[in-house]
């Protein structure tokens, strides 16, 4: 078990010929998951291919053409882009998981699956008990991910399971190359059980939606539903080891330095115009950028605290998924 690099609230598609049954579907499911429905499957899919993202990674390549062999370019992973992935106002409206019917008289749902098979979108079958076999014979072919069949007394809670789970593999596979790249530098802790196990643990007990890796300091920065952030510094025994000789090298007071040595405080200095780490200004309120650390045993010792994030890490406030739900009730979402 690993963890994405970045997670939010994203959109799911129902599409079916019956917009009795949509309605019904839609207004069923839990409200925090947004959706958006068709009973017309090629205005699904005009829609689909308007709106599905891109595959743009926050990778910048540099190689010197001239001495360089192209295989050997220095590849740079821009980790301050990824959590500002929260200040796009679009990002909760990503299309991430497809809910398409089997029976519909302009396509079936297996055609419509093999006409957006090039999107990274998970895709369920909603299928009658008829079409079962139909529905295995596209999951072992790869073509849909998962199939429900509409008949099952408890349809609706395996839904709203499989889309949740759906949801986790898409950011999952779709930065699968983002999290190797930063699992081999300071980010090892994305591909530990462990601790992954801890973060998933705090989105549920907190009611964070959003997770995004962060990169100064090394950790993972959470937002909630009404878009209040918290960070997430994760240190090692190698990291708090640099911040002690940081700190040692500024002419830090004793008692931090102490403090730091013995592993008692983990630190966010988040002054405006800071990097990250202690400088002499702060040598007076240092207790005010502390934390007692909580100690995860996994594959190495990680050293974890929460602080408030200060809004000056923005550039622009960020649209909460409150604001995204609501909005999309006056209107509806039916299509």
């Amino acid at each position: 078990m690993h963890l994405p690099v970045y997670a939010h609230p994203t959109l799911t598609v129902l599409v079916d010929d019956s917009d009795s049954f949509l309605r019904s579907l839609s207004f069923q499911l839990n409200p925090m998951l947004a959706n958006k429905t068709f009973h017309d499957a090629l205005d699904a899919l005009r829609w689909l291919r308007a709106s599905a993202p891109d595959s743009a990674m926050p990778l910048h390549v540099n190689f010197d053409m001239q001495n360089l062999p192209a295989d050997q370019c220095n590849v740079t992973l821009e980790l301050d882009r990824i959590y500002r992935i929260a200040e796009q106002r679009e990002r909760f409206a990503t299309p991430s998981v497809l809910v398409v019917d089997y029976s519909m008289p302009q396509m079936n749902g297996l055609e419509f699956c093999e006409a957006v098979a090039h999107l990274p979108c998970k895709k369920i079958l909603f299928t009658g008990a008829a079409d079962e076999k139909v529905a295995v014979s596209a999951f072992n072919r790869g073509l849909i991910d998962r199939y429900i069949q509409k008949s099952d007394d408890h349809a609706l809670d395996i839904l709203e399971m499989e889309i949740a789970t759906m949801q986790d593999c898409y950011f999952d596979s779709r930065a699968d190359i983002l999290r190797e790249m930063a699992a081999l530098h300071d980010y090892r802790f994305l591909t530990d059980p462990t601790l992954t196990a801890v973060v998933r643990e705090l989105k549920r007990a907190m009611g964070f939606v959003e997770h995004y890796i962060f990169p100064n300091p090394t950790g993972i920065l959470f937002l909630d539903q009404q878009g209040k952030a918290t960070l997430m510094v994760i240190e090692t025994e190698q990291s708090m080891q640099s911040q002690y000789e940081i700190a040692r090298d500024s002419d830090a007071p004793r008692s931090l330095l102490k403090a730091l040595m013995e592993r008692r405080v983990l630190t966010f200095f988040s002054d405006p115009f800071g990097d990250g780490m202690y400088t002499s200004a702060m040598a007076e309120n240092w207790h005010r950028y502390s934390a007692a650390p909580r100690i995860c045993q996994g594959r190495e010792t990680y050293y974890w605290a929460l602080f408030d994030l200060p809004g000056h890490y923005f550039a622009q406030r960020p649209v909460t998924y409150a604001q995204f739900l609501q909005a999309l009730q006056p209107q509806g979402v039916a299509a």
